[in-house]
């Protein structure tokens, strides 16, 4: 099993994973019903494919010896409404300004992120709008 999770009423769900014994809360966002004081459901989705993305560029950076430490990524998800789905995900991939990237690494990291297991797992339908932000 992965997770475990538990409806704790008032919007609110606790995940707890398994393996590590970690968790996390989620409630529902003010535009459905909510009060927004964590992440929602579709926040973490939205906020998965960024941390896949990352990682799966982590993998092939310590493959390829190449240091991507301190980048990091700006989210932003858009929901629609009929029927209510994540419409688009916007990200920003921001690299360290210290370090320069020769072409083969940027080509080699952007096709990690691009074609990381959420990317790969998302519908069709929602917008993936992804930019690499270089120094």
């Amino acid at each position: 099993m992965t997770s475990q999770v538990i409806y704790l009423g008032e919007l609110r769900t606790t995940a707890k994973h398994e393996l590590s014994g970690s968790s996390i809360e989620t409630d529902a966002p003010i535009d459905n019903h909510g009060r927004g004081e964590r992440f929602s459901p579709t926040d973490l989705v939205a906020t998965a494919l960024a941390s896949c993305m990352l990682t799966i560029m982590g993998i092939a950076a310590n493959t390829h010896n190449i240091d991507i430490t301190n980048t990091q990524c700006s989210v932003e998800k858009i929901m629609e409404t009929a029927p209510r789905r994540i419409g688009k995900i916007n990200i920003e991939v921001h690299f360290p300004k210290n370090i320069i990237y020769s072409e083969k690494e940027k080509m080699i990291l952007e096709k990690a992120a691009l074609t990381c297991p959420v990317m790969e797992s998302l519908h069709p339908d929602c917008i993936k709008n992804i930019e690499f932000l270089w120094p």
